[in-house]
């Protein structure tokens, strides 16, 4: 089973890493300056946005989790959203991607957070099969618009 830590300013070059692997998986690009920002904000204990890895026997950081609570109308307390999860091909199937649900579950509970969700992509049948395994689906369906 992984290790799961939070994030610190001395992961930089890990994070980097798997940050650019979960991209790449969306085929998505993000300039570098977003990039930046976003390491800043997940070791800034005040942005609000919160980031954790999972490391493997040897140490190597296999896996990365963001995480952030928001108001909710259908509750006193929060919820708290998974925004980021993703495990390197090398470390999926030892348990890296449990263990950071987990994590970010234990975490969203100690600080009184009603519910923990996610959402991800119909076609990401890996990760939805330990999503089923670890929770329940909503029935929900997502929508967005675009702006700027």
């Amino acid at each position: 089973m992984a290790t799961v830590t939070p994030l610190t300013p001395d992961d930089g070059a890990a994070w980097r890493a798997l940050w650019d692997g979960y991209l790449a998986f969306y085929e998505t690009t993000l300039d570098e300056a977003t990039t930046a920002a976003t390491f800043a904000r997940l070791v800034d204990p005040g942005s609000g946005l919160h980031g954790a890895l999972a490391r493997d026997d040897s140490g190597a950081a296999v896996g990365l989790v963001h995480w952030l609570t928001h108001a909710a109308t259908w509750t006193t307390t929060s919820y708290c959203y998974l925004e980021d999860l993703f495990v390197a091909p090398g470390g999926r199937g030892a348990g890296a991607g449990r263990s950071l649900v987990e994590h970010v579950r234990a975490w969203a509970e100690r600080n009184g957070s009603a519910k923990v969700y996610w959402l991800t992509a119909e076609s990401n049948a890996t990760a939805r099969a330990l999503y089923d395994r670890v929770a329940t689906r909503s029935g929900m369906i997502h929508y967005q618009i675009p702006l700027g």
